[in-house]
This record gives C-alpha cells, structure tokens and sequence, in this order.
C-alpha cells in the first residue's frame, strides 16, 4: 500500500488506541480491546479520512466519525460469527469462542453504543445528519445479514437479489464512510451522492472479487481456505451465474453438489470449479468486477476537491482491487 495511505492508517490506529482505554467491568470491555486490536485493512475509516480531507477538512476531524465506523464494523462482526458459529475470525478464536457467546453479544451491544458515542462530539450541523447516515446504514446491514441467512435455505435466489444482499452487507458501510467524511467536509449534497455511490460501486467490486477468489484465488496469498464457500454451500454470484449459464445435466449437477457436505471437500471444489469455468460464470463474474470497478472511478473522476486526497482515494480503490486474479 502506498506511503501515504499508511499514514492515514497509523493516524487512525494512534487514535483508535486513545478512545480503547475502557475500565470495569473487564469482562465487557476486554472482548472490545480483542476483536479491535486483531487489525484487518481499516479501509472504511481511511475512507472517511480520505473524503474529509478531499472536501477541505483536516483528517484529525474526521477521526471520531471514523471510528465510529470502525467500532460498529467490528460490532457487526462479532455478532455474525456467533450466528455462523465462526471458530476463527483473521486467524485467531472469535470472541464468543475466547469467552462465551453471551459475553460476545453483551461486548458487541457495548461496541454500538460506543460507535454513537463517537458521534457526540460534532455540532448540531453534523451530528444530525451523521447520525441520520449512520443509523440508516446500521439497519441495512442488518437487513443484508438476514437476506444473507435466508438464502442459505432457499433454491430459488437470483441475481438481483445477491447483488442487494452484497450491497446491504458489504457495500453500503464504505458509501456511509466516503460520505461521513463528505459531510464534515461540507460537500454539497450532488458531490455527497456521488463519493457514496463511489463506495458502493467499489464495495461491490470488492464483494464479488472475494467470491471470486474463493474459488480461483491463490492459497498462498488470499488469507482463507480457497473453495470454502463451496465446502459451506454458499449461494454465491459465481453459483448463481452457473446456475443461468450451464445446461440441464450440470445445473442439476450443481444444485445436487450444494446439497451436501461431502467427505472428501477437495473433489467437490475441484468439480464445481470445473463447472464454473466450463458455462464461462468465471468470466462473467470477472467481467462485472471489471464494470463495478469503473463505474466507481468514473464517479470519482466527476468529484472536486483536493487533488491529492482524490489521487489517495483512487489509489486506494485500486489497491483494494488489486488482489491477484
């Protein structure tokens, strides 16, 4: 990643460490030091830095907002890997696995509040439409994390509604963080509708380049098991493309394949995989990687601003994008 979106980064881990000091009662507070302190890209709060800055406000005033973002980010996923029964979350114990799952929704309830309590700080003009922004994309991921286990009992998912699912879960929270950042650096509302829809357009892109490379990623360098959405029989765009594209006998094929957990994982990965390319739903989930991803960045090219936070946004678009295909 380049130099200069590290810096933001470390700003916001300097603060993110500041606002971390929590007292008793430990059991409630020493889960919340844990899931935060296991790391990931902080892509949505240097989003809400980079757009800050890009609409003339210092990064340091954006830095709550960012947070705010963060905090409820990793609220959400504690809560979702107690409904997955997630042993793992970036290669150590989830919280509810570490201690228990009553304490990692306790924990997650007192992340939410803290993620509002960031907010508190911003005058009126902000804080109201912060928290108008904020509160809208928190039930939305909500929404998209109940789409999300509805499919996992229904045969009948289309495309339309995949790509609402990926938006609620994924997409909407770095459009939030892009215009977060807009509205502390007083954008107008045009140029606060256009960086949103630059976020959604890149969660988008990032969402189903993850599905790709589930399944044709490198072991080496994605950081999960490569087929486990296949092993987990997961409805993914990649599946749904198939499903639309292929024949009679390998749609049949296909459905059979994600009805079961089979002994040996490996031979049906490599067959629904063989699937996937043989009906060209490979291709056609690149190709719509490739349209988000352009999509987004002509939007951001139809932003003004400063030039540099614009040039660090589009670098860290690609960066985001830039896993190996």
């Amino acid at each position: 990643m380049i130099e200069s979106i590290e810096q933001y980064r470390q700003s916001f881990d300097d603060y993110l460490q500041k606002i971390l000091q929590f007292g008793e009662p430990a059991g409630l507070y020493e889960p919340i030091g844990y899931i935060m302190d296991l790391g990931g890209k902080r892509m949505r709060p240097v989003l809400v830095l980079l757009s800050a800055e890009l609409f003339g406000a210092p990064a340091e005033n954006a830095l709550p907002a960012a947070a705010a973002v963060e905090i409820f980010h990793n609220f959400s996923l504690v809560h979702d890997d107690i409904m997955d029964a997630a042993p793992l979350r970036r290669g150590r114990p989830t919280v509810h696995r570490k201690w228990d799952p009553n304490t990692a929704i306790l924990s997650g309830d007192a992340m939410l509040i803290r993620a509002y309590q960031q907010l508190d700080g911003y005058p009126p003009e902000l804080f109201q439409p912060l928290t108008r922004l904020f509160s809208r994309t928190a039930l939305e991921v909500c929404e998209g994390q109940q789409y999300d286990m509805d499919f996992e009992s229904r045969d009948d998912v289309g495309i339309p509604e995949y790509l609402r699912m990926i938006e609620f879960k994924t997409a909407v929270l770095l459009g939030c963080a892009l215009q977060m950042g807009a509205i502390i650096g007083g954008a107008e509302v045009a140029e606060q509708e256009a960086v949103y829809d630059f976020g959604i357009r890149l969660g988008l892109a990032f969402q189903l380049q993850d599905d790709y490379l589930d399944v044709f990623g490198n072991p080496e360098t994605f950081g999960k098991q490569v087929g486990g959405d296949i092993i987990e029989n997961k409805k993914t765009y990649l599946y749904l493309q198939a499903l639309e594209r292929c024949g009679a006998d390998d749609a049949r094929e296909l459905r059979d394949l994600y009805s079961v957990r089979p002994t040996n994982p490996q031979s049906k990965v490599d067959r629904v995989r063989q699937i996937f390319e043989t009906c060209g739903a490979d291709r056609q989930t690149r190709n719509q990687i490739g349209g988000y991803t352009r999509e987004a960045f002509a939007r951001l090219d139809t932003l003004t601003g400063n030039p540099r936070a614009k040039a660090a946004l589009r670098d860290f678009g690609e960066w985001l994008l830039r896993r190996d295909f």
